[in-house]
């Protein structure tokens, strides 16, 4: 029979939301066991460079940053373990009962979903070798790295609107590389990404792909092999004589086609998500405090914030994650005093 284990409070996510929930509920005596998932430090770790993160004027690296934080944590006395969170499920007592993959189980009083949003990638050659050396999901967060240089996005919907008109900042040219003839983004995104290309900031490519990305990590990105065609989804017709494939000098690629947040091992507790699976807390989902309409669980971080997706927005909400599970236990253990109290005036009747 498996031993299951309890704690007062368990964090799913080693990233920052996670590892800023980890820190304030070690020092606020919650015993907080952090399982680090299956991205240890969560999409920082992705990032060569973190030039916004309040408090390093020379900037850090992602993986620098997180390992202090981890190292912060755990001085305060929060446990983080490799582990991946396959199931969780609310018992009727109240508590939450947590099996890992590896066939582990543990029960906790609260518990704090900091398990982020992957980024959605191509999976064309190039892509994984230059992640973070010229290939990124983050605009706002790599932008200025890349300055003076010409850029290619790829997507068509709201994100990379908003990505290619943050790049024009900095670039010579955006290109806006999009599969198909029509964007799926917004009428007000629309405008404003036409309103660079009539300024010369930006220029489409309407029904083409990214086929490779061409570079080295000690050089960055070199150049990126295209492919077009007017029917659309040109990828799916390379054989046909009017696909044109061609080489296109870019010194950055910015990937943005969405994200899939991390949310399936949540089904059995029938937290409320939206339409793609984001994590839906009290106060609104862009904002206002973690506590979700199950007491006791928390989301906190990318998982919930598909708007900002900052390191610095991820942080602060696993600070207010961790002070609303705070009160939650407070709650919960005045709560249960009560009940004692009452048994035991009973029992002496």
């Amino acid at each position: 029979m498996t031993e299951t284990t309890h704690r007062r409070l368990i964090v799913a996510g080693s990233g920052i939301a996670g590892l800023s929930a980890a820190i304030y509920a070690a020092r606020s005596n919650n015993d907080p066991l952090v399982f680090e998932g299956t991205e240890p430090g969560g999409q920082l770790t992705l990032t060569t460079d973190v030039a916004n993160y309040p408090g390093f004027p020379e900037g850090i690296s992602g993986p620098e940053l997180v390992q202090n934080m981890k190292a912060q944590a755990t001085q305060f006395g929060a446990e983080v373990e490799h582990g991946v969170v396959e199931r969780v499920v609310r018992r009727d007592d109240d508590t939450f009962h947590v099996t890992m993959k590896n066939g582990d189980e543990y029960t906790a009083d609260a518990f704090v979903a900091a398990s982020g949003a992957s980024a959605r990638t191509l999976g064309v050659p190039g892509e994984d070798l230059l992640m973070g050396y010229g290939v990124s999901t983050c605009a706002t967060c790599d932008g200025a790295f890349f300055r003076d240089e010409d850029m290619l996005v790829v997507g068509g919907g709201d994100a990379a609107m908003e990505e290619a008109t943050f790049l024009t900042k900095f670039a010579d040219t955006v290109y806006i590389a999009h599969r198909r003839e029509e964007f799926r983004a917004e009428d007000y995104w629309i405008d404003r990404v036409q309103e660079k290309v009539e300024a010369g900031d930006i220029e489409i490519l309407k029904n083409t792909e990214l086929l490779e990305i061409h570079g080295s990590q000690a050089e960055g990105v070199d150049h990126v092999t295209l492919v077009e065609n007017e029917s659309g989804h040109p990828s799916d017709e390379l054989d046909d004589p009017d696909t044109r494939q061609y080489e296109f000098d870019v010194g950055a690629v910015f990937l943005a086609i969405g994200h899939t947040p991390n949310t399936e091992f949540l089904a059995e507790t029938g937290v409320e998500l939206d339409d793609q699976g984001y994590i839906l807390a009290k106060g609104g989902r862009d904002g206002g405090q973690t506590a979700t309409a199950v007491p006791g669980l928390f989301g906190a971080g990318d998982v919930v914030d598909h708007h900002y997706q900052q390191a610095a927005t991820a942080g602060g909400m696993g600070v207010k994650a961790a002070l609303d599970a705070d009160d939650y236990l407070e709650q919960l253990g005045r709560a249960g005093t009560e009940g004692a109290e009452t048994v035991e005036a009973q029992s002496d009747d």
